[in-house]
């Protein structure tokens, strides 16, 4: 069970560049984390920093991240390295009246810390469901569970959430004040992730219908408030 209380903000975590917009709130973050299933994790290989993107799922407070036991980024957390994990959701373009006042409605988590590797094949497997889930609610139950082989070839990292922060902008545009004269509309695009017809693979035998968890997949829709 895990407290629903706010996060303590550290050095790393305090957003100081417009500092109104921080969310330490779990109850944001994690509505942030739910609705997203892309993150993008940062991390120093040799001498280089890199960034790559992967699929997540969240299961209290951890954030498991997965992928080939060879991968190069989860060996790297396997070792010990810190990592940055960064989550975005956009949910539209703030058009303004001058070109320099626009901007994004979006929300953002970010997050710092070491992974934990997962061996024991019962939590790696659950861990590996709560991704699939994650992505796609449903899917799990419909397909044929990893066998003994594949969870030997893939490797699962569990990222405590101890070390996280928000960041929200909602709303329109903030015009410089001669600007509102201007003959030029003004406005937010809002923007949403939608579904497209399903395309199957060509070996789908005759009279399957397209699953369940396909056919009704969406995003749960949260969003953040700023005062």
């Amino acid at each position: 069970m895990y407290s629903m209380g706010s996060f303590v903000p550290t050095p790393r975590t305090t957003v100081r560049r417009l500092a109104k917009r921080a969310m330490y709130d779990r109850e944001v973050v994690y509505a942030i984390l739910d609705e997203a299933f892309i993150c993008h994790v940062g991390f120093i290989s040799g001498e280089s920093p890199v960034v790559l993107p992967t699929a997540y799922g969240r299961d209290g407070d951890q954030l498991y991240l997965h992928g080939s036991a060879a991968n190069h980024m989860l060996r790297i957390a396997a070792a010990g390295a810190e990592l940055c994990i960064a989550v975005t959701l956009v949910d539209g373009l703030v058009m303004a009246r001058s070109a320099f006042h626009h901007s994004i409605n979006y929300r953002s988590v970010v997050i710092f810390g070491k992974g934990q590797v997962i061996t024991e094949p019962a939590d790696k497997t659950e861990a590996l469901r709560c991704i699939s889930e994650h992505v796609t609610p449903g899917r799990w139950a419909e397909v044929r569970p990893p066998t003994e082989n594949e969870l030997k070839v893939t490797a699962v990292i569990a990222v405590p959430l101890d070390e996280v922060s928000a960041k929200v902008r909602t709303g329109g545009p903030v015009d410089d004040e001669e600007d509102y004269r201007l003959p030029v509309w003004a406005g937010v695009l809002p923007l949403a992730l939608c579904p497209l017809a399903t395309v199957d693979d060509g070996r789908v035998p005759d009279g399957i219908a397209v699953a369940k968890s396909v056919a009704g997949w969406q995003r749960r829709r949260s969003r953040g408030e700023i005062s």
